[in-house]
């Protein structure tokens, strides 16, 4: 472990040192043209989401996100974050301590696999539970014999955002694990710890900042999922209206004010997440000196 950031660290030295010697102008020019893309596609939108929200006075804005509906979209919005990202934790950690930890068959079908929401659209997720689920589905009849809903319900949308978040925090603890190794573990067995005292006591500390780090990034995902959760909810306003489909109603009815406003609550949600994510990645950086400087 402490080589490998040794290296990082060398290698950071070699290029600040080839950054310092490039020419000035073709500098200029790289930093000009990062500001300008960030200028118009990051702050451009956000100025406008702001001054859109904020056009008709603070009060116009304090009543679109304190409408009925606004507050049936926030507390559906928590509701499924509060029951995927638990169930993502657990499987994150389960799956990604299988693989760094464990050699067994079918280790890299499991690893293709975690990242299979990556490569699939939203909307083909969502369709795919309706026609697992939907009335004429695969479950479908049973399902309506039962009186058990599951499209255009709440279910629905949280197996929607389950499918769409599960690989952010696997793909976080994967290479942490593995660049971390089994030696801990195998000593802490051999002193006489069982699973459970060496995962909690070895494994967790260890990992603890990047499972954060996986955690604040599903979160993010999971309350602005747009494509599988519009697929499946059935836009009923009230109850299987997200946030981010309760933009979209208020903007297609051209209230654009109230629209804009709901939106805002999604552009502090990421400028938290950016926030946390930096500290994060702050504390993690401390971490890596400080086992470099103590070995």
């Amino acid at each position: 472990m402490a080589q490998v950031v040794l290296n990082v660290l060398t290698s950071r030295k070699y290029h600040k040192t080839a950054i310092r010697q490039e020419s000035p102008f073709v500098r200029n020019i790289l930093m000009a043209v990062v500001f300008i893309f960030l200028g118009l596609f990051l702050l451009m939108p956000v100025a406008v989401i702001l001054f859109t929200a904020f056009q008709k006075g603070l009060g116009e804005y304090w009543h679109a996100i304190t409408m009925p509906d606004t507050l049936a979209a926030i507390r559906l919005t928590l509701i499924t974050a509060a029951v995927a990202v638990p169930l993502n934790l657990v499987f994150g950690i389960a799956a990604s301590w299988a693989i760094a930890k464990f050699e067994f068959r079918g280790r890299k079908i499991l690893t293709t696999f975690i990242d299979l929401p990556f490569s699939v659209s939203p909307v083909i997720s969502g369709l795919i539970y309706i026609l697992l689920f939907g009335a004429q589905g695969t479950f479908g009849p049973w399902l309506a014999e039962h009186d058990i809903k599951i499209i255009f319900a709440v279910p629905g949308i949280i197996l929607a955002t389950i499918f769409v978040t599960f690989p952010f925090i696997a793909k976080e603890l994967i290479p942490l694990m593995e660049s971390q190794g089994k030696d801990e573990e195998i000593s802490a067995i051999m002193l006489g710890a069982n699973g459970w005292q060496t995962f909690f006591r070895v494994t967790l500390p260890n990992i603890k900042w990047g499972l954060l780090y996986g955690v604040i990034l599903c979160n993010a995902r999971a309350m602005g999922e747009f494509g599988a959760v519009s697929v499946v909810s059935g836009h009923i306003r009230g109850l299987t209206n997200t946030v981010p489909l309760h933009v979209e109603i208020l903007y297609n009815e051209y209230n654009f004010t109230a629209a804009f406003a709901v939106a805002s609550l999604l552009m502090v949600l990421a400028f938290v997440t950016l926030g946390i994510k930096q500290f994060i990645e702050w504390r993690l950086q401390r971490q890596l000196t400080g086992e470099n400087n103590g070995n």
